[in-house]
Formats: C-alpha cells, sequence, structure tokens
C-alpha cells in the first residue's frame, strides 16, 4: 500500500497578496488617485491610508461613495492638501534648522569681520532691517544669546583661519 501514494488534496492556504508590490508601483498603477510618502500609500482626495498590497482593497476604496463624493470636493478646493508622515515633517523642520542656524553664524562672522560689536544687533532699527530684508533675519537672537551660543563657534573658526593664514 505504501507504494500505491495517496495525493492529497491541495492546500487552500495559499494567500492572494501580492508579496512584491510596493506603494509606488500601485501610484503607477492607479495614477493620480494616490501617493506615496514614507512607504505609506495615500489617497490623494481623502487622505487616508490604503492597503497596498491588496488590489482589490484599493478598487473598493475607489469605487466607494465617500472617495467619489470626496474626489468632487476636492476638485472644487483651491489648495489642495496632502496628508504627510511624521517623518517627512521632521525633515522639512530640520532643513530650516539648519538653514536658521547658518543665518546666524553668518550674522555673528560678519560682526567679527566688520568689528560691529554684537549689542548692535539689539538695536530696534538693526532688528526691523533684519525681520524685513534678511531671509529668517527675525530668527536671529539677542546679543547675549549671539554670544552664549555662536560666538565660540565663530571665534574657533576664525583663530583657525589666522593659524592657517600665518603658515
Amino acid at each position: 500500500m505504501e507504494h500505491f501514494g495517496v495525493k492529497s488534496t491541495p492546500s487552500r492556504s495559499r494567500s492572494k497578496t501580492a508579496l512584491y508590490v510596493t506603494p509606488q508601483d500601485r501610484v503607477t498603477e492607479f495614477g493620480s488617485e494616490l501617493y506615496e510618502d514614507g512607504g505609506k500609500l495615500y489617497c490623494t482626495f481623502c487622505n487616508v491610508v490604503l492597503n497596498h498590497v491588496r488590489k482589490s482593497a484599493i478598487n473598493d476604496h475607489l469605487k466607494s461613495k465617500t472617495h467619489t463624493k470626496r474626489k468632487v470636493e476636492f476638485e472644487e478646493q483651491s489648495v489642495r492638501k496632502k496628508q504627510r508622515t511624521l517623518t517627512s515633517s521632521l525633515q522639512c523642520n530640520s532643513a530650516a534648522q539648519t538653514e536658521k542656524a547658518s543665518v546666524i553664524q553668518d550674522f555673528v562672522k560678519m560682526c567679527l569681520e566688520a568689528s560691529i560689536p554684537l549689542e548692535k544687533a539689539d538695536h530696534p532699527a538693526v532688528r526691523a532691517f533684519l525681520s524685513r530684508h534678511v531671509k529668517n533675519g527675525s530668527s536671529i537672537p539677542k546679543s547675549d544669546q549671539l554670544r552664549k551660543s555662536y560666538l565660540p563657534d565663530g571665534y574657533e573658526n576664525e583663530n583657525q583661519l589666522l593659524n592657517t593664514e600665518d603658515r
């Protein structure tokens, strides 16, 4: 009897999910209805996260009444809003913080090279000029914080420049 192997019925436990589909693949497949951010798939009109693995879930969402209603509302709006992940939002903030630090360091360097006392940064006319004409100029702190936080960096950079010029 052992020689007559009985075949077992095929297993139906195999999943119907697409294992190697990325959110970006679904965006190219469905067009402007969807967008990808941070490895997640979003509906452009509803701002909800969709399961990118199951195509049927995406099709069901795109055929739903709420989606069609929000699509009409979205097309009537003049301002377009997109939901973003936390990591992409934090990256934008860090870029702004880097730019702010660069503006402050350049301001301190300019004051050092021109022999302008840092107390002049506290004058109302200087503050008004910086906020009006310099990008991120209003983010330049008062003179005491400039001295404590940014002057040591500028001072050491100036010393390094002087030492390299002497050689």
